[in-house]
């Protein structure tokens, strides 16, 4: 079965997942990390995206990018991942894929969606036990979105940029928003639209994208179209009387049918 072609957009979000294969290591020193954000800035700038939140965790990597091309995210990613490959595979004298495939990705919504997409990211370390607030790990965008940090890499977006009227006011906005945990039905919906190369966010928003695209941009119904239900006897019988009983089908249509 042919792989189904990434959807992507000029200045629609992009929520990016790369996961080590096998679910290996792709990070064991902090010198790992440090390249990784220093090449993924480098490549953010050479290929036009920008990126608004971020974590890298042992295994995988969570980005939010967006671009004014549609292929410049494809283009970041293949050489992030050539440069970070060739990199930890001479550093740790190993040889052979890294990566899992392909990076997974969902165009999201950056209306309702985007705040918490980049919640869910920033979030990432704390799901996994590894500490109990975003702000205690340092490989995520979280320390430059809430608490202001510099981070050169970190491009607000618009809707971030929302939250306040200037840098102190959506710092504590955006603060605030991580008193609260995202719904679990919230968290399956962002995996399930990664995962599946979907979109994410409203349905009059996975309808524009389809548009636009000429393509679904949601998960499919598993299995064969149902057929539609005869009328219940009671319900044909009442139609028999009103005068509503279908005609039978013609041989002649019915040969007509097959030959078409």
């Amino acid at each position: 079965m042919p792989r189904r072609p990434r959807l992507s957009l000029p200045e629609v979000p992009l929520h990016i997942i790369q996961r080590g294969n096998n679910r290996q290591p792709c990070f064991v020193a902090n010198e790992d990390y440090r390249f990784y954000l220093d090449w993924l800035q480098e490549y953010a700038d050479k290929t036009s995206c920008r990126v608004h939140a971020y974590v890298l965790m042992t295994n995988h990597v969570h980005l939010l990018v967006s671009s004014s091309r549609a292929e410049a995210p494809g283009a970041l990613m293949k050489a992030l991942g050539q440069r970070y490959v060739q990199y930890f595979n001479r550093t740790y004298r190993r040889s052979g894929t890294l990566w899992e495939g392909r990076y997974r990705s969902c165009l999201t919504q950056a209306e309702d969606y985007l705040l918490a997409c980049q919640r869910y990211i920033e979030l990432n370390p704390v799901r996994a036990g590894m500490l109990e607030h975003p702000a205690e790990y340092r490989w995520s965008s979280y320390r430059a979105n809430a608490q202001g940090e510099e981070n050169p890499l970190v491009v607000p977006h618009e809707v971030y940029l929302g939250l306040g009227q200037d840098r102190v006011g959506r710092e504590a906005a955006y603060r605030e928003l991580f008193r609260f945990e995202l719904e679990p039905g919230l968290v399956d919906q962002i995996r399930a639209a990664a995962n599946g190369n979907y979109a994410l966010g409203s349905p009059r928003f996975a309808e524009q994208m389809a548009a636009v695209l000429g393509r679904r941009v949601t998960a499919g119904k598993s299995g064969r179209p149902r057929k539609a239900s005869e009328p219940a006897s009671g319900d044909r019988l009442e139609d028999e009387k009103r005068g509503l009983s279908p005609k039978k089908p013609s041989l002649k249509g019915s040969l007509l049918a097959v030959d078409l």
